[in-house]
């Protein structure tokens, strides 16, 4: 019996070392007041150090559509499409995600794609919302635009993976 319990506190003592090396990221959101400033000031680089970072400890939609904003704003399109899918794969209903992706896809062509973000943004605001507003009008103004860029791959695509 004893070496039985000392089995057993052995276990409890590695499952606990293991978990403190293993622990998961983090759901909880931090304060990103911070990171935001950066951003609305232009300073993407040190926005993106500074998201980068938190991705190792924090998994949720925010970060992630925050980084999709700034790698966009970079002109990191790949990158940019990737958060916005991962932001979308944490939270579906992400509004800011949903708009934000959609203004990338206008940005590399694909009005189908963007509309497609569109009426998801209707189901999600029956009432209406500033993401839905400013992604129809982004919409609006890229159908007038003289001159579009060429679509890009379907791996942008919404829905095409992770």
């Amino acid at each position: 019996m004893k070496r039985l319990l000392a089995g057993v506190a052995m276990l409890a003592a590695m499952a606990t070392a293991a978990g403190a090396v293993d622990t998961p990221p983090s759901t909880d959101l931090p304060d990103l007041s911070a990171i935001r400033a950066q951003i609305y000031s232009g300073e993407y680089d040190a926005a993106l150090v500074e998201l980068t970072a938190l991705c190792d400890s924090v998994k949720h939609a925010d970060v992630y559509n925050l980084l999709g904003y700034t790698t966009r704003q970079l002109g990191q399109y790949d990158a940019s499409g990737r958060w916005y899918r991962e932001a979308l794969f944490y939270d579906p209903t992400h509004r800011p995600a949903l708009e934000y992706q959609g203004e990338l896809f206008l940005k590399l062509g694909d009005l189908d794609a963007a509309q497609g973000n569109l009426a998801m943004l209707d189901l999600f605001c029956p009432e209406g919302c500033a993401e839905r507003d400013t992604l129809a009008a982004a919409i609006a103004t890229w159908q007038q635009a003289p001159v579009r860029p060429a679509a890009f791959p379907a791996s942008f695509r919404a829905g095409s993976g992770r």
